[in-house]
């Protein structure tokens, strides 16, 4: 059977740098054949993330930041394709999400924006390979949320015939997949939405105070005490009562929101820090109770999924669910998202539906992406 090769790049709301699979779908299954990451460089991530927030000159800044997004894809691309030996004439495509800056869906006028940094021409034409990107803003004009994106991925890899299972991706932003038995009847729906902050703010409480870049395995975090006063108070943000379907970002779960949910009262930072990563378990667990009453499957992927404590949390709030990495379900937590775009990069090419209007709230399926031929 030929190969049936595409390679997915991913770069999350981390800001953590870019992952990157080669895959291959022949017969059916997922294969991957190489994965390879790289940081940003320090100049491109802080201004990633200062585009995060408005400022000066963005349109300038913004359009130099998505060439070097390409060139850091590019890179990976490469290292890819040395790893495996496989020339680049062989891939059929790339799929490259791009950095969301700003995600807005259904505000301000009848569909809102969604914005992804990216030059996917820059990228066909450093690689020599086709290149999909902008798969999120069809689902938007077609009335839907834009994310998350994953769920119908995580029905491809995670369904199982008899049982409901859940999948949680944890990158800087939360993410929760509910996956009806592949046997259900007719009917049977894929939810999806976003729980709240991930790792973002942990992230940046992290680096602020302790000056890393992550709470490694959250062992920070498990020095600290987690204060019910104010995980009450960020718990009470309007966006956790919201019925799905839904989506958030660094729009709302940023540094600035977090300032003012602290106020000037001082804090011991390790506090804060268990307190912060209790938000996230809680909210999490939350929607699993609510939404996925019949699961007694987690598996979790991204980077979350290396955070002990954080998995420990959700372990100790869902009582009689297995939590589980991914990695015991098909693929290392690191690789899901990035496989997850090479699939809707081969649905594109397909021209195939790459949403879920259960999980967007879109009219219906639609055939996302945008592609630039090499």
């Amino acid at each position: 059977m030929a190969a049936d090769l595409f390679i997915g790049l991913m770069s999350g709301t981390s800001l953590d740098g870019v992952d990157g699979v080669l895959a291959d779908f022949s017969g059916g299954r997922i294969a991957v054949q190489a994965y390879a990451t790289a940081e940003f460089p320090v100049a491109l991530r802080a201004e990633l993330m200062a585009l995060n927030t408005p400022g000066d000159n963005e349109l300038h800044r913004a359009a130099l930041a998505g060439n070097g997004l390409a060139r850091a894809y590019a890179g990976v691309v490469h290292q890819l394709l040395a790893d495996s030996g496989i020339a680049a004439g062989a891939i059929a495509a790339i799929g490259a999400h791009g950095q969301t800056v700003r995600h807005r869906p259904l505000e301000f006028d009848e569909a809102g924006y969604t914005l992804q940094l990216n030059n996917p021409s820059l990228l066909a034409e450093l690689t020599g390979i086709d290149v999909v990107g902008d798969f999120r803003s069809r689902d938007l004009a077609a009335g839907g949320q834009g994310a998350p994106l994953v769920p119908a991925f995580h029905r491809a890899l995670f369904a199982r015939a008899d049982e409901t299972v859940a999948v949680l991706n944890i990158g800087g932003i939360s993410n929760l997949s509910l996956l009806p038995p592949t046997n259900a009847p007719e009917g049977a729906l894929v939810l999806g939405f976003d729980c709240g902050p991930g790792n973002a703010l942990m992230d940046h409480w992290c680096q602020t105070y302790q000056g890393q870049p992550f709470d490694r395995g959250g062992q920070w975090a498990a020095t600290g005490r987690v204060m019910p006063e104010l995980l009450d108070l960020l718990l009470a943000d309007a966006y956790f009562a919201k019925a799905p379907p839904k989506s958030t970002g660094r729009d709302l779960f940023n540094p600035t929101w977090l300032a003012a949910q602290l106020g000037t009262t001082a804090m011991d930072p390790a506090d804060v820090q268990a307190t912060l990563t209790e938000l996230t378990a809680r909210a999490c667990a939350a929607d699993v109770r609510s939404h996925g009453k019949d699961s007694r499957l987690l598996i979790v992927c991204g980077g979350g999924a290396l955070n002990d404590h954080l998995l420990g949390r959700l372990r100790a709030l869902l009582p009689g669910v297995e939590v589980v990495a991914s990695t015991d379900h098909g693929l290392p937590p690191q690789q899901v998202e990035a496989a997850a775009f090479a699939w809707l990069a081969r649905a594109t090419m397909r021209r195939e539906a790459g949403n879920l209007a259960s999980v967007t709230g879109a009219r219906g399926a639609r055939v996302l992406g945008a592609i630039y031929p090499a």
